[in-house]
């Protein structure tokens, strides 16, 4: 039987986000070892999001916006605004150092920001990759309109369909948009799965779910039905035998690997983010 799974308050740079991943119940869905929903936020012109130079080991960072828009900037020299619909896939690999800001423009006027960022967790021979970073326009993404329901493959693989994105274990993440009575077939029903309703309801096996809500899905929930007009995530990935440690930004198999990422941010011996070398979020 599919169960909602709570999420918790936490503010992140002026942010307001609710965390569902990592779950008491649940650590993982897939690869995906975090998930944030952030806002949705309203702020003022001179207010926003403002997230300092920060690591990350052992992991690649999902940002993908309903809403608003954020500046990224990282120590490979990536300096970019992601809109909603686009990707923003980093991959820290052994280690990586980024800032999410915003702009001049954004911040000068009263704006909006909704969306949602994930970790999604790399398999342990591949956590030592060379860090590398992708930004993929939402029209570059593969697409679906049949009866009803559009979806847009975001990550991974599903439905016969592979995105540009380039991941490094079995995983789908999938924007779908659906009028009420619509049915949306489970993809790739071998791994493991969730939804987070962005808006409307939807009904599984009999049971029917609400707005902002994280649902993890059972192997034989193999159906979601609109019961209203609605908008979803729905996002999974093979199941990952032994589940990473995870401590402040670092994920790793290896409880010795974090505290040396630990000792490595103490000590400065991370790269520098070009042009965003001036603060930085100091080691919790």
């Amino acid at each position: 039987m599919a169960k909602i799974l709570k999420a918790k308050d936490h503010d992140i740079g002026g942010l307001s986000v609710k965390r569902v991943l990592p779950h008491q119940e649940k650590r993982m869905v897939g690869p995906f070892i975090f998930f944030d929903q952030m806002g949705p936020n309203n702020f003022p012109a001179g207010q926003g999001i403002n997230v300092r130079p920060h690591p990350h080991i052992g992991l690649s960072t999902l940002t993908y916006l309903f809403a608003g828009s954020i500046l990224h900037r990282d120590s490979l020299g990536n300096n970019i605004e992601i809109q909603p619909g686009d990707v923003n896939w980093m991959t820290s690999g052994k280690r990586i150092v980024h800032s999410e800001r915003e702009s001049f423009e954004v911040r000068a006027n009263p704006h909006a920001i909704s969306g949602l960022q994930c970790w999604v967790a790399l398999p342990q021979n591949m956590a030592e990759l060379e860090p590398a970073f992708s930004h993929t326009k939402k029209n570059d993404l593969p697409h679906i309109t049949h009866e009803g329901v559009m979806m847009r493959l975001v990550v991974g693989e599903a439905y016969g369909l592979s995105s540009p994105v380039k991941t490094y274990s079995p995983m789908f993440y999938i924007d779908v948009v659906a009028s009420q009575a619509s049915v949306i077939t489970r993809p790739n029903p071998e791994q493991e799965m969730a939804i987070f309703t962005i808006c409307g309801e939807v009904t599984i096996n009999g049971q029917t779910f609400g707005t902002n809500e994280f649902i993890l899905l059972e192997p034989g929930d193999s159906q979601i039905e609109l019961a209203t007009d609605g908008r979803f995530i729905m996002l999974g990935g093979e199941k990952f035998e032994q589940v990473p440690f995870i401590s402040w930004n670092f994920v790793s198999f290896s409880k010795e690997r974090i505290k040396q990422a630990e000792d490595d941010w103490k000590n400065g011996r991370f790269p520098t983010i070009p042009g965003d070398d001036k603060e930085f979020i100091p080691l919790k």
